[in-house]
C-alpha cells in the first residue's frame, strides 16, 4: 500500500509537470493552459486507482488513458476558414504526451519521466525557431510555420 507522501509526491509530480506544458501551450495562445495538469494527474490517479491491487490490469488502465486522451485531442484540431489547413495539432501532442508523463509519474517511473521532461521542453522552446530557420533555408514555399508551433 502506498503512503500519503508516495501518493502526493507522484499526483503533485504529474500535476506540476502538465502545469508546466500548459504554460508553455498559454503562452503560445493555445488552448489548453492549466488543463494539462488536470490531464497529468489524472493519468497518475488511473494509475494509482489500481496499483495496491496485485490483480490490476495496469496495461489496460494505460490504454484506456491513451484512448480517453485521443478523444480530447480531437476537439482541439481545428479546421479554419473552410480550407484543409489543419492547426493545433502541437497542442494536442503536448496534451498526448502530458497523459503519458501522468503515467510516468504514477509508474514513479523517475529517471524515465526526467529525461522526457527535459526533451519536450527542449522541443517545445527550440521546434519553432528550428522549423522557421529551415523554411528559410531549403526554399520552403512557407516563410513561416503553421500557428501552432512553438
Amino acid at each position: 500500500m502506498l503512503g500519503w507522501m508516495d501518493i502526493v509526491l507522484r499526483l503533485g509530480a504529474a500535476m506540476v509537470i502538465g502545469g508546466a506544458l500548459g504554460l508553455n501551450r498559454e503562452l503560445h495562445n493555445k488552448p489548453t493552459g492549466v488543463t494539462l495538469g488536470l490531464v497529468g494527474m489524472g493519468s497518475a490517479l488511473a494509475v494509482l486507482a489500481v496499483a495496491d491491487d496485485p490483480q490490476a490490469q495496469i496495461t489496460r488502465v494505460r490504454q484506456g488513458v491513451i484512448v480517453g486522451i485521443g478523444f480530447l485531442g480531437a476537439g482541439v484540431i481545428p479546421h479554419r476558414d473552410g480550407n484543409s489547413e489543419v492547426h493545433g495539432l502541437t497542442t494536442v501532442a503536448t496534451i498526448w504526451i502530458t497523459a503519458f508523463f501522468g503515467i510516468l509519474c504514477g509508474l514513479a517511473a523517475w529517471r524515465t519521466a526526467a529525461v522526457a521532461i527535459i526533451l519536450t521542453a527542449f522541443l517545445l522552446t527550440l521546434g519553432g525557431p528550428f522549423e522557421r530557420w529551415c523554411h528559410q533555408h531549403f526554399g520552403s514555399d512557407r516563410s513561416t510555420p503553421g500557428p501552432d508551433v512553438g
